[in-house]
């Protein structure tokens, strides 16, 4: 991802949850929160009780490529945590990602797309 860092530390994510804003989503939960550098930092979770460890790490790969795919008509800046839900395992991909990019979207975060000359 040209733009954006992995989140790994715990107390990232829970500033994300307590301080940041959150969009939920049948599908996914979006929690968003500006971190002072010009690069976004991302973090993707799955709950155990989504499933054993191959659920777990298909719907992360959704999720991941999702924001790969739109990564840049994202505002850079921001802490942004994805958290899938149970839901989210039994929607199509296209579902899917209509869900985070709608809250993205309501977050503010979707940028408007640049038109070229």
């Amino acid at each position: 991802m040209q733009y954006t860092v992995s989140l790994k530390e715990n107390h990232l994510f829970r500033r994300a949850y307590t301080k940041g804003k959150s969009m939920v989503m049948p599908s996914c939960v979006v929690y968003i929160r500006r971190n002072g550098s010009k690069k976004n930092r991302l973090g993707i979770t799955a709950a155990g009780k989504l499933g054993k460890a191959v659920v777990r790490n298909k719907i992360r790969r959704r999720l991941r490529e999702i924001y790969r795919t739109n990564e840049s008509r994202f505002a850079t800046g921001y802490d942004v945590v994805l958290v899938a839900r149970a839901r989210g395992l039994h929607v199509r991909y296209q579902r899917l990602e209509r869900d985070v990019l709608e809250a993205m979207k309501r977050l503010g975060l979707l940028t408007p797309p640049v038109e070229k000359p």
